[in-house]
């Protein structure tokens, strides 16, 4: 049987045991065209799934070539989407767009790309999507099967006691991921500092990971640190050591947070989560307000700092939102993604023309 084709940039650590059930079930290819990458992490060198390493604007001859019983392409890149989509259209192969949209983004380039990228919801066989944030916009812009692909990092990883690491007495929250526009590094700042979360001498920290030393101008507030990037075994050693992991993210012109995949991971630990409604892992139904997290307005630095200091003064309120999360984490599978992109694929390869499955 022939390999299905699926047109990504790269592979971050936790989405290669995503790509090797998908693999185990359907048989793929990957095709990769690198570039930035929204991800912490950077790619892995070997996805360990057949791959190969492609320019973008080569995407369409490649998704033409008759090698492939479909094709799969997500939303990163410029010209890559649109590549496989004509490439799948001309070769009359099944096309899954796997998307993870759920807004408008309003830059120039973004708003003369809307036409194209509601053609492509509405063309192709089948539309997977990050969560039903996602869906929901996927049918708004036409798409006429849409079928939820959950995300997942693993589990048992993330789970894991971590060595030498036990949770402090001194409230400690925790922020991992890059220091860029829509991360909303600021406003957590902003909240740390005016909220008074250090200001009782008690201990309290705020670490953020992902964040080198210097990259944040001028000082940091009392209590918090930029610890630089580290390894997926270190980063779960944070993990195991904080009161709560923060998701400060702010929507920009240009961003949307698709989801997060670290509210995965720190639900594996047991951690409550506060996220802004900006962050697609609670837009999309993971983090619930009050189930396993509390859910304050993007932006809003006041709004964050009360919720950092409910958590901080309700210690039996952040364990049962972090044992909560444990349970609601544990469906959030790679063969439960696996099983979302497999009935995308079936659909689009099944379903006549113009017809939902």
């Amino acid at each position: 049987m022939k390999p299905v084709l699926l047109v990504t940039n790269l592979v971050p650590p936790d989405r290669a045991g995503a790509f090797a059930a998908l693999h185990a079930r359907e048989g793929i290819e990957l095709a990769l065209f690198g570039g930035r990458s929204h991800h912490a992490t950077a790619g892995v060198a070997d996805p360990g799934v057949p791959h190969r390493h492609v320019a973008q604007r080569a995407v369409a001859r490649l998704a033409a070539s008759g090698r492939n019983r479909a094709v799969v392409c997500g939303t990163a890149g410029r010209v890559a989407l649109p590549a496989a989509y004509a490439g799948a259209r001309a070769r009359g192969v099944p096309f899954v767009l796997w998307s993870a949209l759920w807004a408008d983004l309003e830059t120039p380039a973004h708003r003369v790309a809307r036409p194209l990228l509601r053609r492509i919801h509405r063309g192709a066989g089948a539309v997977a999507t990050y969560g039903e944030h996602v869906s929901a916009y996927a049918r708004a812009q036409g798409a006429r099967s849409v079928h939820v692909a959950p995300q997942a990092v693993d589990n048992a990883f993330w789970g894991a006691g971590a060595a030498g690491a036990t949770r402090p007495d001194a409230f400690t929250a925790l922020y991992v991921g890059r220091h860029a526009p829509g991360k909303g590094v600021e406003v957590l700042l902003e909240a740390w500092a005016k909220g008074g979360l250090a200001s009782r001498g008690d201990g309290a920290a705020l670490r953020l990971v992902g964040v080198a030393p210097g990259e944040l101008p001028g000082a940091l507030p009392a209590g918090a640190r930029a610890e630089g990037r580290h390894a997926p075994e270190a980063v779960r050693n944070f993990l195991a050591r904080a009161s709560v992991l923060v998701m400060p993210s702010v929507p920009t012109r240009s961003f949307r947070e698709p989801w997060g995949l670290v509210a995965n991971e720190a639900m594996n630990q047991r951690i409550p989560i506060i996220a802004t409604d900006a962050v697609g892992a609670a837009a999309g139904g993971l983090v619930r307000h009050a189930r396993n997290g509390l859910v304050v307005a993007a932006g809003d630095p006041a709004a964050l700092a009360g919720a950092l200091r409910t958590l901080r003064d309700d210690r039996a309120l952040a364990a049962r939102l972090g044992a909560a999360g444990a349970q609601d984490v544990a469906p959030y599978t790679f063969e439960a993604w696996a099983a979302g992109m497999g009935a995308a694929l079936a659909c689009a390869a099944t379903a006549p023309p113009g017809r939902t499955c």
